[in-house]
């Protein structure tokens, strides 16, 4: 931020607070519900409001019992105080929000002031920094549909380079991009197909981060489909699960696979790729056998044929390496979970 960016901890009055309304996330809740927004609306337009945690993300029921439970937030809301006295929330609305709610609704315990660092003269890239630290590369951070979201604002709507936006949020142009990208192509083909919006699911935003992968895209165009076609399959759950997408290639190729992921799905398909071997010491090997089998493969895997592999990218027998990837993190996520 700019060198004359200072805050100050205060306790401020949540009713001298103004939401920040112009929040490229919240804009169209407010243009659906007008500026009375709850918080539970709020919420949802913040990608906090999902029944379940994503990426450590607290849900909203989760957040407004903790803070209850508590008497008030662990985490001071960032505020901009502007020159006309103005006071408005960068980073916080949802907590705003809940204070306000506890206040009508006479919740015991003092809801009133809330805890806030209030910065002044801070410009528009101090706020957009602001909010990037927090929700980008923070320890709270937006679900991968609501960054995309907001890259593409920084990117079309305030014209960030993106090198700019690289800056703020760190990884990669490419990364940027292909969020951006995926973004367009779920507005422009997703969104159209369903009746209503309460029908949106974000949570499908990975399978268009994959379809801008060349290979993807490619074997979707060369066999007659469009992205419209991909998105009535993502909203079908043709392409589920979503690590599935990763193996269109190889399930257009097969005239047989194609038929069937088209009325079947992607799981299915591969059934007819996926070919059981003839070995049948393999086919009833335990999956330990079998893991220490791979691991002691890839530990000893030779240089030429690291060098083979890189040659030829896209070939079924790197997909198939990356398929089993894929699987075997998964499933070391299901065995860690607790239930």
């Amino acid at each position: 931020m700019n060198g004359n960016a200072s805050s100050t901890y205060q306790m401020v009055p949540v009713d001298a607070i103004e939401l920040d309304l112009t929040n490229p996330r919240i804009a169209k809740y407010v243009e659906m519900y007008g500026s009375k927004i709850s918080a539970e609306q709020m919420s949802l337009a913040l990608g906090a409001g999902d029944s379940q945690a994503e990426d450590g993300n607290t849900t909203f029921y989760s957040l407004k019992e903790s803070i209850k439970t508590n008497g008030g937030v662990i985490h001071p809301i960032i505020v901009s105080k502007h020159d006309d006295g103005r006071l408005v929330v960068i980073e916080g609305n949802t907590r705003t929000l809940i204070y306000r709610e506890f206040c009508e609704q006479a919740i015991p315990g003092d809801w009133t002031k809330i805890p806030a660092m209030v910065y002044c003269d801070l410009s528009l890239a101090d706020i957009d920094a602001i909010r990037l630290q927090t929700h980008l590369v923070g320890p709270r951070p937006w679900d991968p549909y609501s960054k995309a979201k907001y890259l593409d604002h920084l990117r079309n709507a305030q014209h960030l380079t993106f090198a700019q936006v690289v800056d703020f949020c760190g990884g990669k142009k490419r990364e940027v991009q292909d969020y951006i990208a995926a973004y367009h192509d779920m507005e422009k083909h997703y969104r159209p197909l369903l009746e209503s919006d309460d029908q949106f699911d974000p949570t499908r935003f990975s399978s268009f981060v994959e379809l801008q992968r060349p290979r993807i895209l490619e074997a979707v165009v060369a066999h007659g489909f469009t992205k419209t076609d991909f998105a009535k399959w993502v909203r079908d759950q043709l392409l589920s699960p979503q690590m599935m997408v990763r193996n269109l290639p190889r399930i257009m190729e097969n005239p047989k696979s194609r038929e069937v992921f088209l009325t079947d799905g992607a799981q299915e398909a591969m059934k007819v790729i996926d070919v059981p071997p003839d070995d049948e010491a393999i086919r009833n090997a335990s999956l330990e056998t079998l893991a220490r089998e791979l691991n002691r493969r890839v530990l000893n895997i030779t240089y030429s044929e690291l060098q083979r592999l890189r040659g030829n990218v896209g070939s079924d027998e790197n997909q198939v390496i990356c398929a089993a990837r894929d699987q075997l993190t998964q499933l070391c996520t299901d065995i860690a979970s607790e239930g």
